[in-house]
């Protein structure tokens, strides 16, 4: 009876009210948090500056979940909120534009981003209303707090993520920070090996200069923002973890270059 009841209230539940994602998590507060966001932040990627897409032609026929993008990263926040931005862009048919944001009327809920646990909790209050709008936490073993550490690996974290993926699509930073052509986490090949996604390496640029690190304040306006979406991978079983790293890297165009490699060997 209970069973029948669930079923009969999903139907008549329109609005999602009584839905929840993998993590026990309201879809309709998630959803009007994005609204919110979208409507905070659009003038930042519209107005004081210039957001430059490319590529989303290959979001077009994407599937509705098992879809994991991959890219560098600039920011702790501005990153992530372009790309929901895009996101919820191309649900409404539009192509490498966000110029009409009519699509934060309906946005992609099904949703999510990686972010370091300290980092979304330990930040104050706009971190953690961030969280609800679709942060898989995790605990980094690499880093916390500022600094290099050295910590057990957070084993639950391949299992959080492959839920997001059961359920929608889920954007991940490999390289784990901020810093330019820091190498890549073996843990995203690994999450690849296990679950199978649809990868899409993403490739943004700009934001460093227009944001500070947490994304959330301006340093330079008028800047040119782009983001390029390639063409999506499907990697086979017989890969290995160091061909996907690899490929990866140069997907995301975080090899560094042999200039700045000569560079290097001159402060040396």
């Amino acid at each position: 009876m209970n069973l029948q009841l669930r079923k009969f209230f999903s139907m008549l539940d329109v609005f999602g009210f009584f839905e929840r994602d993998p993590f026990g998590n309201p879809m309709f507060v998630k959803r009007v948090i994005m609204m919110i966001l979208g409507w905070v932040t659009y003038a930042r990627l519209r107005i004081y500056n210039r957001t430059r897409i490319r590529g989303t032609e290959h979001l077009e026929t994407l599937p509705r979940n098992g879809v994991l993008f991959l890219s560098n990263h600039q920011t702790y926040f501005m990153d992530v909120i372009c790309l929901y931005h895009i996101f919820f862009s191309v649900k409404w048919g539009f192509r490498n534009s966000i110029n009409f944001p009519i699509y934060l009327l309906a946005p992609r809920s099904r949703v999510f981003y990686v972010a370091a646990s300290e980092t979304m909790k330990e930040g104050g209050l706009i971190p953690k209303v961030l969280a609800q709008a679709g942060a898989i936490l995790i605990n980094r073993s690499w880093r916390a707090k500022g600094q290099n550490v050295k910590r057990e690996v957070d084993t639950a974290a391949n299992d959080k993520v492959g839920k997001g993926l059961s359920y929608g699509w889920v954007v991940s930073f490999p390289q784990g920070t901020t810093t330019p052509y820091a190498p890549l986490r073996k843990g995203t090949a690994h999450l690849i090996k296990a679950h199978n996604p649809v990868v899409v390496p993403v490739v943004i640029n700009g934001f460093r200069r227009a944001f500070d690190k947490k994304g959330l304040l301006f340093k330079k306006r008028n800047t040119t923002l782009s983001v390029t979406f390639k063409e999506p991978i499907r990697f086979k079983p017989e890969d290995s973890v160091e061909d996907i790293i690899e490929r990866l890297r140069n997907e995301i165009e975080q090899k560094i270059p042999v200039e700045k490699l000569i560079w290097r060997k001159e402060e040396e």
